[in-house]
């Protein structure tokens, strides 16, 4: 199901992302290597395959909407060093930004793609994957509590940020 509203503005967009990259990478830099392995069930994915997978989607998406966005192929292993994820977002968030910037306007942003078998404006494309990159943020957060991590507040504080605001814990 995609989204209904799409991306009108390339400003406005970039806004958006501004923030959600931000977040994903405070997220993303709270991983350990000891903590790549966790899973909710042993089918499931791990926590650094979801981690690999948001750092990868970025390039991949844009790819398919023909920005070309630098970042690891879809072929690139997923590192043992809960490090490089961090690194690689940051490296590949950055080139779409600035890729972005350069290569597309708003009237692009009108423009359909095929995406996956179907056609998306690109507009949509852009607000596809930052729900694409929650959704899987969110998922990431549950596996962290399970690894013990410290989970960072993203739409608002997470239960450790509560004292630093001198305020008790909700329930």
């Amino acid at each position: 199901m995609l989204p209904k509203d799409m991306y009108t503005s390339v400003e406005e967009f970039l806004k958006d992302w501004a923030y959600e990259s931000e977040a994903t990478l405070k997220v993303l830099s709270v991983l350990t290597d000891e903590s790549l392995e966790q899973r909710i069930t042993p089918e499931g994915r791990s926590l650094g395959r979801l981690a690999w997978h948001i750092v990868l989607t970025p390039s991949e998406m844009l790819w398919r909407a023909g920005l070309a966005v630098e970042g690891p192929t879809q072929s690139a292993a997923q590192p043992a060093d809960a490090g490089e994820f961090a690194f690689a977002y940051q490296h590949t968030a950055a080139s779409l930004t600035s890729k972005l910037q350069e290569d597309w306007t708003d009237a692009t942003l009108q423009e359909d793609a095929n995406m996956y078998g179907q056609v998306w404006k690109k507009g949509v494309v852009l607000g596809a994957m930052i729900f694409h990159q929650c959704h899987h943020r969110g998922q990431m957060t549950v596996l962290m509590r399970q690894a013990g991590l410290t989970v960072p507040g993203i739409y608002g504080p997470a239960r450790e940020e509560w004292a630093a605001f001198g305020m008790p814990v909700p329930e």
